[in-house]
């Protein structure tokens, strides 16, 4: 199944500059977060409408979220294309944002799954508190790594525990502990996708070619960055905070302390791997016999979230 999230038509023709806007921002993604909810559908037996209304509340949420995050942030790229707040103003850019935002509670609302609409709201709010809490840490140079998993858990893990739970609300009949299982699973492949992702500011097995130091040029250290500050003398945390080349920072460090440093950070993460396969074993449990192909499925995601293995 060929997921389509975005046509033309879900906006209406009207308002030309915000289907443009929408053009340009869903152009280029790879769908992740859809696709994912699509693996887990698929080993459920659920209806390709609803499907399709999963796939796309979460792409509509997680865009939304990347119009208004590049503005916060200031970041001029999004997906190689100028940031919809430099090319179509700040203003529609916030506007864009919500509208898609609106657009899922309407679409939820006409579904009249009142469990999946509670839900997408919590984690929606979740988004956004997120979001509040990152933004005061800029700046920030003695943030510590639990103040940067409360932003990931809220952040970036919230999408990934909606994708693989909200297939579940769907379907109904579930325990508890399955649902609890999920919550689990999810927040873990968060926290690995935002540590590889916080890696890959630093050029780390960066396979997209993204721009590297984003985050420290907006003055924002993220877990890497809070991983190698806790070794760095105070002379060497005042150069880190002027650094705008990975090359600079390698001098700084040394490229050999430099590797052993990620060397050290990938061994600390194996925990949540590893974590991640506990649960994944409690999961195939609890579920129904003909729902355990699953497991083999998401056993997988570890692997390509954090190491970036195809």
């Amino acid at each position: 199944m060929n997921i389509s999230v975005y046509d033309k038509r879900d906006f209406p023709p009207y308002l030309p500059k915000l289907n443009a806007l929408y053009g340009d921002l869903f152009s280029g993604g790879k769908g992740f977060r859809s696709k994912l909810i699509e693996r887990v559908s698929g080993h459920l037996k659920i209806d390709k409408k609803q499907i399709h209304l999963m796939a796309q509340t979460i792409e509509f949420i997680h865009n939304a979220s990347l119009l208004h995050d590049d503005l916060i942030d200031r970041s001029h790229l999004r997906r190689s294309k100028p940031a919809a707040w430099l090319k179509y103003t700040p203003e529609y850019a916030v506007l864009a944002g919500d509208y898609l935002l609106a657009r899922v509670m309407v679409n939820l609302s006409r579904h009249g799954n009142l469990e999946l609409l509670q839900y997408t709201s919590e984690m929606i709010s979740d988004l956004l508190e997120g979001e509040w809490i990152q933004d005061s840490l800029i700046k920030d140079w003695g943030v510590n790594q639990t103040q940067l998993d409360q932003v990931h858990k809220l952040k970036t893990a919230s999408l990934f525990k909606w994708c693989i739970r909200s297939p579940f609300i769907c379907k109904g009949g579930y325990s508890k502990q399955v649902h609890d299982e999920l919550e689990e699973l999810g927040c873990l492949l968060g926290l690995l996708f935002q540590r590889s992702d916080d890696l890959l500011d630093y050029g780390i097995r960066n396979y997209e070619n993204k721009a590297v130091l984003g985050d420290l040029k907006s003055g924002y250290v993220n877990s890497f960055g809070c991983f190698l500050i806790k070794t760095m003398t105070p002379s060497q945390v005042t150069q880190f905070k002027k650094i705008i080349q990975i090359e600079d920072l390698h001098e700084l460090l040394g490229k050999e302390v430099f590797d052993k440093k990620v060397a050290e950070f990938d061994e600390s993460n194996k925990q949540y791997i590893e974590l991640y396969k506990h649960h994944l074993q409690i999961l195939l449990n609890v579920l129904p016999e003909h729902e355990k192909s699953l497991i083999l499925d998401l056993e997988k995601l570890s692997d390509v979230l954090y190491w970036r293995k195809a």
